[in-house]
């Protein structure tokens, strides 16, 4: 009782506090109003039942005058909270629809109409944002013009009943003064007019993800050894999320007045990694990378004499294993520095040493090794073996005697699952993408979770497990039940496109229904079949 009347009035006090912000918000400049935001952003997602009051603060946010960065802010707090909490979506989305009409910044307006166009045909009334989507194809530059043309597709595509209204508009933009605009709208008529699902997921709702770093390096090998086979779009990897970057030390607060530097594309973990293993003679002729684990291995612990990492690099006949190891020891110096694998069904191929290892200065060394023909042998523990010639030297001067030992260190198991086979794709509409794969091309089966005790915990095991990406936030349980579902899509090496739907019930324990769809009958099976 006393922690609800606490619930009740941190409640209450959250409608003064958003009047009190509201009134001196004009007298604040736009550098502690961005800060402000950020605070809002954190208190709705920490209580979602009030989201209300605080869009409508943020939407009178919008209204006022304010500089790029303070709009881009609030811009993307609104989108957040819409992303956390599903029931403040069709609010949200009207606030931004409603701050287009006025909107000065041409960026901020196609981030939102992209966001209309991903969201908005889900609603339980999409047709209110048509009106505001095509106001902006008359009023507006041609990029803009363009995006608004990208999202009226999105809603002819899942809407069906739209469909017509939105080839009436689509008509309309062909005699736009742009080619960019002009093209796009001749491109989505003459796909929605087809009345092919399968043309309109794959070229309105799914858009091409592949790497374009892959894409290019993958043409010039293709142009410089000519074959007679044409060139294969499934061979290109999949665009991953960019590399995460570190943050200075400084705050964000204390430098959101400078000037925006223009934005460099940055490239993802796994491009970066495609980059320098291609740079390397021995693994040159591997092709294309599929694959790189999202974040490295931990081997041995930090506080250890030799600190170890590993990323596992996925190629469609090999796989190598990247291991960054540390000395951590000042009189010791390391030499031709190699980790022994041993795994059951792999071959190992070759190991690339690091020749020198001083203290405190990260080096690398690989290992090579051969996948399995059969994809279900492919999970599998290794047995991990650091090894290297040590020898001794001076803490002070670095000198280490000429002459050293062989010794080695042993490291923690390291286990590769089936994951490593699977990479993430997105899907805009998962049920479209489901019903397109048909039910002649479903596997199935049902397990009980014994060791796992709540919905979010199974979901997100089957998430990491499987590695596919969880589409239409089904990774999400929401708070209080007993069942969910949970969508996942990705793409197997070979190029073949796999979904997997899992219906979780929890009455004291874990029971689920996994369903997976593809092309392939071989692939289904295994993929039920691998838990």
């Amino acid at each position: 009782k006393q922690w609800y009347q606490r619930r009740v009035a941190i409640t209450a006090g959250i409608d003064r506090l958003m009047k009190q912000i509201q009134s001196f918000m004009s007298e604040i400049p736009d550098e502690f109003k961005i800060v402000v935001v950020r605070a809002i952003q954190g208190l709705c997602l920490k209580f979602p039942n009030k989201h209300d009051v605080m869009m409508n603060l943020l939407s009178t946010m919008l209204r006022d005058e304010g500089g790029y960065q303070y709009k881009e802010a609030i811009v993307n707090t609104i989108i957040a909270v819409i992303e956390a909490n599903p029931a403040s979506q069709d609010t949200g989305l009207y606030h931004l629809c409603e701050f287009i009409e006025d909107c000065e910044h041409g960026v901020l307006a196609t981030k939102i109409l992209h966001l209309l166009g991903r969201e908005g045909p889900k609603t339980s009334s999409p047709a209110k944002f048509i009106r505001y989507i095509y106001n902006r194809v008359i009023l507006e530059n041609s990029t803009v013009r363009a995006a608004a043309v990208t999202s009226l597709a999105k809603f002819g595509a899942v809407c069906p009943n739209l469909r017509p209204s939105v080839l009436v508009l689509l008509r309309r933009c062909l005699h736009d003064t742009h080619d960019e605009v002009r093209d796009r709208a001749t491109f989505y008529l003459s796909v929605l007019e087809s009345g092919d699902k399968g043309l309109v997921n794959q070229y309105i709702l799914d858009t091409l993800q592949s790497s374009i770093v892959g894409l290019q390096s993958l043409l010039v090998h293709y142009i410089a050894n000519p074959a007679t086979e044409p060139f294969n779009l499934n061979q290109v990897p999949i665009t991953t999320a960019p590399a995460e970057v570190t943050p200075s030390s400084n705050t964000d607060e204390m430098s959101i007045s400078e000037p925006r530097k223009p934005t460099v594309p940055t490239k993802s973990r796994q491009e970066e990694s495609a980059e320098r293993l291609a740079q390397i003679p021995e693994f040159a002729r591997l092709g294309p990378l599929f694959k790189s684990s999202p974040k490295p291995i931990e081997l041995s612990e930090s506080e250890t004499e030799y600190y170890v990492r590993c990323d596992v690099h996925t190629f469609p006949q090999h796989l190598v294993l990247q291991f960054e190891v540390t000395n951590t020891l000042d009189d010791q110096q390391l030499e031709n520095v190699t980790v022994e694998v041993v795994g059951e069904n792999y071959h190992v191929l070759g190991h690339l040493p690091c020749t020198q290892l001083v203290y405190n200065t990260p080096g690398t060394c690989y290992t090579l090794l051969q996948l399995p023909e059969d994809p279900a042998l492919v999970p599998a523990t290794f047995s991990c073996n650091l090894k290297f010639l040590v020898k001794d030297c001076d803490p002070n001067s670095g000198e280490a005697d000429p002459v050293g030992y062989e010794d080695e260190y042993v490291l923690e198991d390291l286990n590769i699952g089936l994951n490593i086979l699977v990479q993430r794709v997105f899907k805009t509409n998962f049920a479209a993408s489901w019903d397109e794969q048909g039910d002649e091309n479903q596997a199935d089966e049902t397990y009980s979770l014994t060791t796992v005790k709540s919905l979010n915990g199974a979901v997100d095991q089957l998430v990491n497990f499987f590695g596919m990406q969880p589409c239409e936030r089904s990774d999400r349980v929401p708070e209080d039940k007993t069942a969910h579902t949970l969508l996942l899509a990705g793409q197997y090496k070979d190029g073949v496109e796999c979904l997997i739907k899992t219906r979780i019930v929890f009455d004291g324990v874990i029971n689920m229904k996994i369903s997976a769809r593809s092309l392939d009958p071989a692939l289904n099976e295994l993929l039920v079949s691998s838990i």
